[in-house]
C-alpha cells in the first residue's frame, strides 16, 4: 500500500498542502479531485520526491519514502507521469518507452513490459518508429504513461492526465488506465475532470485549499453534495 500520513508542503510562507492523509492499494485507482490551486499537484510532487515535505510521511509497502531522491523512488517502484508529459520529442515512440526501463528492477523484463505496453496502447505499436514531436497530445500522453510503465512500478502517479485533451481521447486514455490497473499496478491520479475520473476510479478524495475535505467510493463521491456543487453544477 502507498500511504500519505499528515503530509504538509510549504513554499516559503505559503502552505500548499496541509496535513493530508490518504492511501492507495495495489490494483486500485484512487483520484484526488480539486480545483486549480487546491494543492493536488503539490501533493503528487511531494510523493514523487520532486518537492520536499515540510511535515508528515510517505510510506510504500511499510518502508518510509519521505526525503528519498526522485530517481531512487523510481527504482523502489514509484513512477510519475508529470503534467505536460515530459516526453522527448526528437526521439521515437520506442526510444521514449525504453528510456523508462533504466531502473535495475525493470531491465530483466524490458521486452515483456514493452509488449504489454503495446497491448494496452496498440496505437503506440503501430507508430513505434514515429518521432514523438509529430504526434497528437493524446498520443504523447500514451507515450508518457507507457514510459512510466516500463519502469515496472508498483504504483503509478498521474498529474492531470486529461489536461488539454479532447473528450473522446480522455475516454480512451482512462479506459487504458483501467487496463494498467489490471496488471496489478496501483494508480494515484490528480484530476479536475470529475466525471471521467470517478467513472473509472475505485475511490477518491476531495481536496480544497490544501486539505482533504471529503472522501469515499467513486459512487459516493459522484452523488456527494460538495462534489455536486463544486464540480458538477449542483446537478444530481
Amino acid at each position: 500500500m502507498l500511504e500519505l500520513k499528515n503530509l504538509t508542503v510549504r513554499y516559503g510562507k505559503h502552505l500548499a498542502v496541509d496535513d493530508v492523509s490518504l492511501n492507495v492499494g495495489q490494483s486500485e485507482i484512487v483520484v484526488v479531485l480539486g480545483a486549480n490551486g487546491a494543492g493536488k499537484s503539490s501533493t503528487l510532487k511531494a510523493v514523487a520526491g520532486m518537492v520536499p515535505a515540510s511535515a508528515g510521511e510517505v510510506r510504500m509497502g511499510g518502508a518510509t519514502l519521505t526525503g528519498v531522491a526522485a530517481h531512487k523512488l523510481t527504482a523502489a517502484g514509484l513512477a510519475l507521469v508529470p503534467e505536460g508529459r515530459g516526453v522527448v520529442g526528437q526521439m521515437t515512440v520506442e526510444e521514449n518507452l525504453r528510456l523508462g526501463a533504466t531502473p535495475t528492477r525493470a531491465r530483466p523484463a524490458e521486452e515483456d513490459t514493452l509488449a504489454q505496453v503495446f497491448e494496452i496502447f496498440p496505437k503506440l505499436a503501430e507508430r513505434r518508429t514515429q518521432l514523438v514531436r509529430t504526434m497528437s497530445g493524446g498520443e504523447q500522453q500514451m507515450v508518457a504513461v507507457g514510459r512510466a510503465m516500463m519502469s515496472k512500478p508498483d504504483f503509478l502517479l498521474l498529474d492531470e492526465p486529461s489536461l488539454g485533451l479532447a473528450p473522446i481521447v480522455v475516454g480512451d486514455l482512462f479506459r487504458a488506465l483501467a487496463r494498467v490497473r489490471e496488471t496489478g499496478v496501483g494508480l494515484l491520479i490528480v484530476e479536475q475532470n470529475v466525471k471521467i475520473s470517478l467513472r473509472h476510479a475505485d475511490r477518491g478524495y476531495l481536496l480544497e485549499a490544501g486539505r482533504i475535505i471529503g472522501s469515499g467510493t467513486a459512487d459516493e463521491l459522484m452523488t456527494d453534495n460538495a462534489v455536486q456543487n463544486s464540480f458538477l453544477g449542483g446537478a444530481a
